[in-house]
C-alpha cells in the first residue's frame, strides 16, 4: 500500500499515512483538527535491469553494426547490377 505525505494548513504539523488506492484521503489533522492537504514530491522510482531501454534486447553495438552496415550497402549495389543485367541482355 502507498504512503501518502498530509499537512495541516493551520498549524503545519507534517505526517506520512499508509493508505490503499480505494481509501479516502484524510481530511482531519489529528492534532489540531484543522484541514489537511496532501503533500506531493518527486518520486524516487530506478529501473534495474534489462528489458528497460530499446537496446537492451539487441546484440552487443559492434557486432549488430557491422553486420547491418554491410547488409544495407550490399543489397542496393546488387539490386542495382541486377536491374542492369536484363536491359543489356533484352538489347
Amino acid at each position: 500500500m502507498p504512503t501518502y505525505a498530509y499537512a495541516c494548513t493551520a498549524c503545519s504539523h507534517r505526517f506520512d499515512a499508509v493508505q490503499a488506492f480505494s481509501d479516502a484521503s484524510l481530511t482531519e489533522c489529528p492534532e489540531c483538527g484543522g484541514a489537511l492537504r496532501k503533500q506531493y514530491g518527486s518520486v524516487g522510482v530506478t529501473f534495474h535491469g534489462s528489458g528497460f531501454y530499446r537496446t537492451d534486447s539487441r546484440a552487443s553495438p559492434a557486432s549488430s553494426g557491422a553486420s547491418a552496415g554491410e547488409s544495407a550497402p550490399a543489397a542496393p549495389s546488387s539490386s542495382s547490377g541486377a536491374a542492369s543485367a536484363p536491359s543489356t541482355a533484352g538489347d
